[in-house]
């Protein structure tokens, strides 16, 4: 069983749907107490990096994410959250993936990236298997992670940058999988095939 964890910045129901497509049972909670009694969790997020960081602390989520021990993935601005820190706001952020979050710089490409665009494999992960260069999944963020060790594959919008990130049980996707077709499908499956 999936959590899908409610800080109030996420329309979750797109990401809930598409685990319930892969006959998975999820359940939304709103209480960090209740995040120790599933087997893994997401993180989802939308909106602004530094009220959704106060929602985490406040709500005692962050203790509870860097307390969990199972696979925990985060989406979107969720994966952003689980880096060191973002220049949106100048944010700490819960320092469970290694590197930081910048603003992408976009060139003469209109902001945000936004629409499909294309993977990069650069590590051998569970998270990626089945997935090949040149999937296609869908974007939309103003903000990106550097590639470092923790990048699994990297997408390119005026720059490189890490489109999924591990660290130990903790993973991220800057793309919104829930919304990513058939690629998106496969990664949410090998989300819930993840042993550690």
């Amino acid at each position: 069983m999936i959590a899908i964890i409610n800080t109030g910045c996420a329309n979750i129901n797109s990401v809930r749907f598409a685990f319930e497509r892969l006959h998975t049972q999820v359940d939304v909670i709103t209480d960090a107490e209740q995040l120790r009694g599933y087997e893994r969790a997401v993180l989802p997020g939308v909106g602004h990096a530094k009220v959704a960081m106060a929602r985490l602390i406040n709500g005692g989520w962050q203790e509870a994410i860097k307390e969990y021990q199972k696979p925990l993935l985060g989406i979107c601005l969720g994966m952003q959250l689980q880096c060191e820190h973002t220049a949106e706001g100048d944010t700490p952020c819960l320092g469970i993936i290694p590197g930081a979050v910048d603003q992408l710089e976009v060139g003469n490409l209109s902001a945000p990236h936004m629409g499909w665009n294309t993977l990069k494999i650069t590590k051998t992960h569970p998270l990626t298997k089945g997935v090949k260069d040149d999937d296609q999944v869908y974007f939309v963020h103003s903000f990106a992670h550097g590639c470092n060790q923790a990048t699994l594959a990297t997408s390119e919008y005026g720059q490189t940058f890490s489109a999924m990130v591990a660290q130990d049980n903790y993973a991220g996707m800057q793309f919104h999988p829930e919304r990513s077709a058939k690629v998106g499908a496969r990664l949410l499956q090998n989300f819930i095939d993840w042993r550690l």
